[in-house]
């Protein structure tokens, strides 16, 4: 069998079930059992706390980046004995869950089952994101996050469309089990595929000095000091702050919006879940891939930059139809249209904050960009529940709108700092 570096096929398909493995617990929890919590008018700062905490160990994986980085010299390969071992504790966290049957009854304890998961999906998240900077070529990059987002929303959809129907049919245990399984399924897939030729399928010995890369060996404060240097830079810190802008700015928008639509507008929870798993899905997919072709043609930056002009833009008008929001087809097509923002926003974002990484820090460098992105969503969900109870959806949507328009500001002048370096 080909390993990663040998096969561009591989890779896609590698990267694109690695990324529906973790986004089926996330659409599961954040959305699925969110919205069923929704319709049983549990009290929105009580939600927002709930997305907070199951949320809290993505926005802290930063911490995984350094240790990820110093030892990555293992017989199996640099990055895949840390994608095994988080895969295989995330699916043992998992099986945590069979044990509750009543998200309202049991809420306390089942958000301490959701968080314990969360610490060793983050590790994978950052392993797996190590990996794709290891083994993808530059030239790939837009495809292949391409593929990684349509990993995710396709996770999403399982874990929120289908765990949320079979929630409702058949109980919260039945639906933890079958997340399980999947779980189970994809780790037993990931140990048959390898990095390079010379690697183990299993072992214990370190990879010989030929092998291994350099940084592995450079002491943790000297890669602790070269990590602070690179997100110091003035353009990275541009480019950083607009992406953060505009995950805080989606993030709320997504919660109030569907926190109106389920309170205010008395959609059932099943049909906002299976929306956005279903149509919802489908065109984030759809534009995933096209946008993935389009950034490897016309640069990741310049794609960055037209969708978040786009996208600010397309907030503003539909908060300003307001009034319209009690016609389905329109508060439909809002969901789907904020699904296909996200999906281009994510795809033209992440190859380029991958393009200022350095490769001895890549794993400490991006996890800690993506870490900070993760406490923006997180602090998107913290103030949807704050505000909701204080604000209108439509006033909220417009402040958002604004924001990701000021984050275009921040975009044009590290696009312009590139071009004059």
């Amino acid at each position: 069998m080909k390993t990663l570096t040998e096969s561009q096929k591989l890779r896609y398909f590698y990267f694109f079930y690695l990324y529906v493995m973790q986004g089926i617990p996330a659409g599961f929890a954040l959305i699925a059992v969110t919205n069923y919590l929704a319709a049983k008018q549990i009290d929105a700062r009580l939600l927002a706390n709930f997305g907070v905490l199951v949320g809290l160990p993505w926005a802290f994986k930063f911490v995984w980046g350094p240790l990820v980085d110093k030892f990555q010299d293992s017989g199996m390969g640099r990055r895949r004995p840390w994608v095994l071992f988080s895969q295989v504790m995330a699916f043992l966290a998992s099986l945590l869950l069979l044990f509750f049957t009543d998200p309202v009854t049991e809420f306390n304890v089942l958000v301490s089952a959701f968080v314990l998961h969360g610490v060793f999906a983050s590790l994978q998240d950052i392993s797996v994101d190590a990996m794709a900077i290891t083994v993808v070529p530059e030239p790939e990059r837009g495809r292949t996050n391409a593929l990684m987002k349509s990993g995710m929303v396709s996770g999403q959809a399982i874990g929120s469309a289908g765990l949320a129907v079979v929630m409702h049919h058949s109980g919260f245990q039945t639906a933890a089990v079958v997340q399980s399984a999947v779980l189970l399924v994809l780790t037993v897939l990931t140990f048959f595929i390898r990095e390079k030729p010379q690697h183990a399928f299993l072992s214990f010995r370190a990879a010989s000095s030929q092998h291994t890369d350099s940084s592995g060996k450079q002491p943790f404060f000297k890669l602790a000091k070269e990590l602070v240097n690179a997100i110091l830079v003035r353009r990275s810190l541009f480019l950083f702050c607009a992406v953060a802008a505009v995950f805080i700015s989606e993030r709320l928008f997504q919660r109030i919006f569907t926190l109106h639509l389920i309170q205010k507008l008395n959609w059932s929870d099943t049909s906002v879940s299976v929306l956005s798993g279903t149509y919802g899905t489908m065109t984030a997919v759809t534009i995933a891939l096209i946008g993935g072709w389009l950034s490897d043609r016309i640069g990741a930056l310049r794609m960055l930059f037209g969708v978040t002009l786009v996208m600010g833009a397309g907030f503003v008008c539909f908060s300003l139809f307001r009034a319209s929001w009690t016609h389905s087809m329109v508060s439909t097509s809002g969901l789907l249209l904020r699904q296909m923002f996200e999906s281009l926003f994510s795809i033209a974002a992440l190859p380029v904050l991958m393009s200022v990484c350095r490769r001895k820090i890549a794993a400490a460098q991006f996890g800690f960009y993506m870490a900070l992105s993760n406490q923006a969503d997180v602090l998107g969900i913290y103030m949807s529940g704050l505000l909701f109870i204080r604000f209108s959806a439509p006033a909220i949507g417009m402040v958002c709108g604004l924001a990701i328009l000021l984050a275009t500001v921040l975009i044009w002048i590290a696009g312009k700092m590139h071009a004059e370096s």
